[in-house]
């Protein structure tokens, strides 16, 4: 197999991979709270981010050192994304996804007592922060509003490791499955591991426009039909939680993980 062949094989299927339905029901639980079709994209490369880290350092142990991974390990593995999507799906219902987000993101919660000022000097224009609270510095530096360090703050630093951590456990779950995948067609293990690259950054891709799509209807009901939205939102918590309840007892009695005879297959 040549180069454009690996990455064009890889590219496609990662792109597919985001595609998956525990993928797609746990990112739009995560997007249902956001206002910012960008902000659902990055939220869509994160998750695609955490996932290639998993299946790129598990995947390659798997190819390098022929690692057997016993069943009742892979199941478990597997059972985390069900107990995840439970998890996700409960937050998003009893609020404490939106409550976690306002007390971590720090624009948000100085929005109401922080303000800047134009004053003109001469010629210029000078703008200042400024705050009225107690325990606000008002000699903070305003940030300009398309900076990067602005965005990151607006989204917060729970909204940014929910993604990536969601998307590390799938990672986890997904990696034995095509790290053996990839063994059955390319025995080279240089080639193999390039070609688990290029499958996570398919999924990056894949990930962030999903998010994105996902994310318009949530984006554009948010203020104009806010009772809407939260139809909306409730519903992908709902789903979450009935698909993350059926995977959790498919992998334990079905799959066998709580009885004595559990039998895997990485799919």
């Amino acid at each position: 197999m040549n180069l454009l062949t690996v990455v064009g094989i890889g590219f496609l299927l990662g792109i597919r991979h985001a595609t998956d339905p525990d993928h797609v029901i746990a990112v739009t639980t995560i997007v249902s709270r956001q206002r910012s079709i960008r902000h659902a994209g990055l939220i869509g490369i994160l998750w695609g981010l955490g996932h290639t880290l998993t299946i790129l350092f598990v995947g390659a142990a798997i190819i390098l050192f022929n690692l057997a991974i016993p069943p009742r390990i892979g199941l478990t593995m597997e059972l985390a994304v069900g107990l995840m999507l439970v998890l996700l799906g409960v937050l998003n219902l009893t609020g404490i996804t939106q409550w976690i987000t306002n007390r971590s993101t720090p624009i948000r919660n100085h929005a109401a007592v922080i303000h800047s000022h134009t004053h003109r000097h001469g010629e210029d224009f000078h703008k200042h922060v400024h705050g009225h609270a107690p325990d606000v510095h008002i000699h903070l530096e305003p940030l300009s509003q398309d900076s990067p360090q602005t965005a990151l703050q607006r989204i917060g630093m729970y909204q940014l490791l929910r993604p990536l951590v969601v998307g590390i456990v799938h990672g986890l779950a997904g990696s034995a499955a095509v790290a053996l995948l990839v063994l059955t067609t390319i025995r080279d293990p240089r080639w193999a591991i390039a070609y688990l690259l290029v499958f996570g950054l398919g999924t990056i891709a894949g990930m962030m426009l999903i998010t994105m799509v996902i994310g318009a209807p949530f984006a554009h009901t948010g203020k104009r039909f806010a009772p809407f939205n939260r139809g909306l939102g409730v519903v992908s918590g709902l789903v979450s939680v009935a698909f993350g309840l059926f995977i959790t007892f498919h992998i334990g009695f079905v799959d066998g993980l709580f009885t004595a005879h559990p039998h895997w297959t990485p799919h």
